[in-house]
């Protein structure tokens, strides 16, 4: 079966469960982390090599297909070479985990402005930098709170009630 028909049955699988990414247990994020941390490394070297551009294009799909496969390749060689698998189960494994790692990546980077920052800015530096702050966007939302239950409130939203708040109040008490 064609991994990128897999993806989508995958996801919807996991959205009608219920289950979040950090629910689906210690090996799905260390494929992640594994394949978030190798595209970084890819995507690093490029910046370092003075390749801005096409990293910006990479993400926005304006890439030559040849640039685009080759840092493919280099992804998923690395994620091989990380991960110790062999054989089709690894083929399958990075087949659908860099697609995933690199989608969450390119929501974090339009959520961050990622994309404009580096077109702006052109120092090697910073773009590191910001690469840095994309990863950092990208784990957050891949593995949210790691199961403690916690969650991001806008500053606008209201404070939800405690459950000692919400016993006190009640008219029986």
């Amino acid at each position: 079966m064609n991994t990128s028909a897999l993806l989508p049955r995958l996801l919807q699988a996991a959205k009608s469960t219920g289950m979040t990414a950090w629910q689906t247990g210690q090996l799905f994020r260390r494929a992640v982390a594994t394949a978030l941390t190798a595209v970084h490394d890819v995507l690093q070297a490029e910046v370092q090599k003075g390749n801005m551009q096409l990293v910006s294009d990479f993400f926005t799909s304006k890439a030559l297909p040849a640039a685009r496969a080759l840092l493919l390749e280099r992804m998923a060689a690395r994620v091989l070479v990380r991960l110790g698998l062999r054989g089709v189960l690894a083929s399958n494994v990075v087949g659908w985990v860099i697609p995933l790692v690199l989608e969450q990546l390119i929501q974090a980077g339009h959520k961050t402005g990622f994309f404009h920052k580096v077109q702006n800015n052109t120092t090697v530096l910073d773009a590191l930098s910001r690469l840095d702050e994309l990863k950092q966007a990208a784990w957050k939302r891949l593995v949210p709170d790691a199961g403690s239950g916690a969650e991001v409130l806008p500053d606008d939203a209201p404070a939800p009630l405690l459950l000692s708040e919400s016993t006190s109040n009640s008219p029986t008490a």
